[in-house]
């Protein structure tokens, strides 16, 4: 039986980030913790995802100081390094070593999960300096302590040449590695690392619930526009210039969206709502929620638009205020069809059976096979495209908006297949054979 459930892994953040801040991280967590709940009930939960006590409460969780994983702080990587010759030594002669205080955490842990979405490789670096190799000696370490290690709901690679040995020698000793795109099968293969323990399985965040009582001025808008209504989001990782957080930016990195939303405006008489999938906030005692990342870069394409042709006020919806996960996942539900950047919006919509087409991240910001791996999985591949071709977006809209009934209810059929796996693996994740 297991009795306790470390999940740890580079989707530990600071405070509130993981509930406040990119929305499509708080769909993993939340429906994560309630199916381990659900199929090892007996079980201690433990986690270095840095929570509020309200989620602590409600979801029956034990969060850890995030320091134990990693803190931004300039002895992280000698920390973990310790954390690997430490576990060697108590596997050597138990009765004489002091633990680390991560492996004293871990110590009575029948089950690592490690949770890492589409960083556990080259691009961890975009959040913290050597935070992929802090991650590999975490999990190295709880590997040569005999634990039985998950790396879990992830998007592998690519992976720096510096660490790509420990990389492979940590991957090949996890127990279970739960792939979410079938596309990471053939990277993975191609990259040279082993399928034995490699299975696929959904996002969980395609089990993220919304809520139904929830109204807004929002909500009302789109439910009594008489026009067909198209949700727009991206962020920085979809611009054709990085950093993904640069700012200012010049007008012109803008002109791709501003042609494919007027011609949704003008050619498919359809309104717009433009909305952020992202939010920042004011931490306690005076917490609030306010506007992120990108809603900055999302409001002056809004500017850009209205500055060209201010008829478009009455055509265009654009979200000015942050929203809560939950919120964000019901409006969308309300919408006719989505066209998004943002990988976890796209799962907002097509759980709800909305049309949707997927822009990928510009590869000359940041490698990312997510968009393909998402859209694969729902056979909507063909609506994949490149956010700096205007004709292949285009292509791509006219197809989905035209074809959207059958869209709808071709993900009607397969959203019920696609809840059932991101479900059932997780009984899997302590018991895999």
């Amino acid at each position: 039986m297991i009795k306790k459930i470390m999940v740890t892994g580079l989707c530990t953040l600071h405070w509130g980030r993981l509930q406040y801040g990119n929305v499509g991280n708080y769909y993993i967590v939340e429906p994560l913790f309630r199916l381990l709940h659900k199929y090892y009930p007996e079980a201690e939960i433990v986690t270095t995802f840095q929570m509020d006590e309200n989620f602590i409460c409600r979801e029956n969780i034990n969060v850890v100081p995030m320091e134990l994983y990693y803190a931004w702080q300039c002895d992280d990587v000698v920390k973990a390094e310790k954390d690997v010759e430490t576990a060697k030594k108590y596997v050597a002669n138990n009765d004489s070593v002091k633990l680390t205080p991560y492996l004293s955490c871990i110590k009575d842990a029948d089950l690592i999960i490690d949770v890492s979405g589409d960083m556990w490789g080259a691009n961890a670096e975009h959040v913290g300096h050597e935070r992929f190799y802090v991650d590999c000696l975490k999990m190295k370490a709880s590997q040569i302590l005999n634990k039985r290690t998950v790396l879990y709901a992830v998007t592998p690679g690519p992976f720096p040449i510096e660490r790509r040995d420990l990389a492979l020698e940590v991957f090949s000793k996890f127990d279970l590695v739960v792939i979410r795109e079938k596309v990471s099968f053939d990277n993975l293969k191609k990259w040279g690392f082993p399928l034995d323990n490699v299975v696929w399985a959904p996002c969980p965040s395609f089990l993220f619930e919304t809520d139904s009582n929830y109204t807004s001025k929002w909500i009302d808008l789109i439910s009594q526009s008489d026009s067909k209504i198209i949700g727009f989001t991206f962020g920085g990782f979809n611009m054709p210039v990085g950093p993904y957080d640069m700012w200012p930016r010049e007008n012109a990195q803008y002109d791709v969206f501003i042609k494919i939303i007027e011609h949704i405006i003008n050619d498919l008489d359809c309104r717009i709502c433009i909305f952020s999938h992202t939010n920042g906030f004011e931490l306690p005692p005076h917490f609030k929620l306010i506007n992120g990342r990108d809603f900055t870069i999302l409001s002056r394409l809004y500017e850009l638009l209205i500055e060209k042709n201010e008829c478009y006020k009455e055509k265009i919806i654009l979200i000015n205020e942050p929203l809560l996960p939950v919120q964000l996942k019901t409006i969308i539900g309300k919408l006719d069809m989505l066209v998004t950047g943002r990988v976890h919006a796209s799962v907002a919509a097509t759980s709800q059976c909305v049309p949707t087409v997927f822009m990928e991240y510009d590869r000359r910001v940041i490698y990312s096979d997510k968009m393909l791996g998402f859209s694969q999985q729902l056979g909507l591949e063909d609506y994949v495209c490149m956010p700096g071709n205007y004709e292949q977006i285009k292509d791509c809209v006219d197809r989905c908006f035209f074809h959207r009934q059958e869209v709808r209810e071709h993900l009607e059929t397969k959203m019920a297949e696609i809840k059932f796996e991101a479900d059932s693996i997780v009984k899997d994740l302590g018991h895999y054979e």
